[in-house]
């Protein structure tokens, strides 16, 4: 029996040590060849950094405000007897645009002409009668008072008439018509837009840090996406004299012609004030640097021949104009970095520079 238990127990031996001897011979061997491995050189396209010069800027976004704009509306209840304008039409100031049943105020205005003549002999007569005391002051007062107040009703009744005829109050273009002929209005009811295009404002902010680089009478520069060809040209008009308590920029409104009505409010706009400054900066094209939270950042390219490995370097982007960034710090100019093929690198990495090869671009974080 105790041979047999020894048999057993030196087979366990011998199994498991072999099990244990196979599992450490496995892991060394990995180690052995994870530490000779070396990854190939990832191909990547590769740029310097050049110097450009840009003429000083600051960019910001805003939208565009009519000069003068509203919405058309009635003061007065009433029928629409006859529409004046048509939809997207110019007008003048002044410009008959609906007019609204007056009937019955024009035969109320009729009734109190009618009092009027009558109150106004009335105190004529008792003005005579005053002169020979046939009647007393109170008497003449009180006819004063009747013709006074009668007439007053009448220029509140030409008043009311007037109301009836709508007119545009500046010169502009107007929008898409909302009412029709023979409606009725209520008070307040939207009739039509009517917006003065030319010139047109410009509403943007800027950060508290450039509020000593901005002036009246800077000129800015403003594309917007319905005609990217174009650059409209304005000078600042207004400089908002508070900060905003929650985001601490400061509000700025431009003006810029606008002849040919291109550009309308409610557009977004893209916004460049020009301040004084050294035209001359570094750049480097937007598809090399790595956008995040925490920082933006390139791989810049070291070594010399086939010898080439890289390093993340964190650098401070400025103004970002036609595909290419400006670099504040971090590069100096000529440096080599990796323009395009960053997904599969890290610091240390060895590298392959292939600019004819078109590569997957990393994804900016958002």
């Amino acid at each position: 029996m105790s041979l047999r238990l020894g048999l057993v127990i030196g087979f366990l031996v011998v199994v498991f040590g072999g099990v244990f001897g196979w599992q450490a011979f496995v892991a060394h061997m990995t180690d052995q060849f994870i530490a000779s491995y070396e990854p190939p050189p990832v191909t990547v396209a590769a740029t310097q950094v050049t110097r450009e010069e840009w003429q000083p800027k600051i960019s910001a976004v805003g939208g565009l405000h009519a000069i003068q704009g509203v919405e058309i509306s009635s003061e007065t209840p009433g029928k629409v007897v006859s529409l004046d304008f048509a939809s997207g039409s110019s007008v003048s100031a002044g410009d008959l645009l609906v007019q609204l049943d007056a009937t019955a105020e024009e035969a109320q205005l009729r009734a109190l002409n009618a009092e009027l003549v009558s109150a106004r002999l009335d105190y004529e007569r008792a003005k005579g009668l005053a002169k020979t005391k046939a009647v007393s002051q109170a008497q003449l007062d009180k006819a004063q008072s009747e013709l006074d107040r009668l007439e007053a009703k009448v220029e509140e009744q030409l008043a009311l008439i007037a109301k009836k005829s709508i007119r545009a109050p500046f010169s502009g273009e107007l929008g898409i018509r909302q009412v029709n002929l023979g409606e009725f209005l209520s008070p307040g009811t939207p009739i039509v837009s009517l917006q003065s295009l030319n010139p047109i404002y410009t509403n943007f902010m800027l950060p508290e840090r450039y509020l000593n680089e901005i002036a009246v009478d800077q000129t800015i520069e403003v594309s917007v996406a319905a005609f990217p060809d174009r650059v409209f040209s304005g000078t600042v008009t207004a400089i908002s004299p508070k900060l905003e308590e929650t985001t601490r920029n400061v509000r700025l409104q431009a003006t810029l012609d606008n002849p040919d009505f291109s550009l309308r409010p409610g557009m977004f706009a893209r916004v460049y004030v020009h301040v004084e400054g050294d035209p001359f900066v570094l750049t480097i094209p937007r598809t090399a640097v790595t956008y995040n939270p925490y920082g933006d950042s390139v791989f810049v390219i070291e070594g010399d021949g086939e010898d080439l490995t890289v390093l993340r370097m964190t650098i401070t982007t400025g103004r970002d104009i036609d595909g290419r960034v400006e670099v504040v710090s971090g590069l100096v100019e000529g440096q080599r970095i990796v323009d395009t093929g960053h997904l599969k690198l890290r610091n240390g990495q060895k590298i392959k520079i292939d600019n004819s090869v078109e590569l997957p671009q990393i994804v900016e974080a958002q």
